[in-house]
């Protein structure tokens, strides 16, 4: 049986494909005696946050040479998913838009 070893765009037929995680957060600073945020004492740092909370998440393929985004959910990466069940999926959301 013949396994692929890359996963080819349905578009313009390059492999030069990256996977992105887009995720949008908001960061909360309780304003306090000394200065915005619990964990800051004399300045803001950005990362001295007091509470942070997931707004959003997009997860796609995009193909670096024609630009063509494929939707995508990874939730966990296992065994089970390789180049041919990636080609499968990428050719699929080809077929239906």
């Amino acid at each position: 049986m013949y396994q692929i070893d890359r996963v080819i765009c349905p578009v313009c037929h390059d492999n030069h494909l990256i996977l992105k995680y887009e995720a949008t957060y908001e960061y909360s600073y309780i304003i306090d005696s000394n200065a915005p945020g619990r964990n800051n004492t004399t300045e803001l740092l950005p990362y001295m946050y007091d509470d942070r909370e997931q707004k959003d998440t997009k997860q796609y393929i995009e193909c670096k040479t024609c630009g063509t985004n494929y939707p995508c959910y990874f939730d966990k990466w296992t065994e089970g998913i390789n180049a041919e069940t990636i080609q499968k999926a990428l050719n699929s959301a080809y077929i239906s838009s």
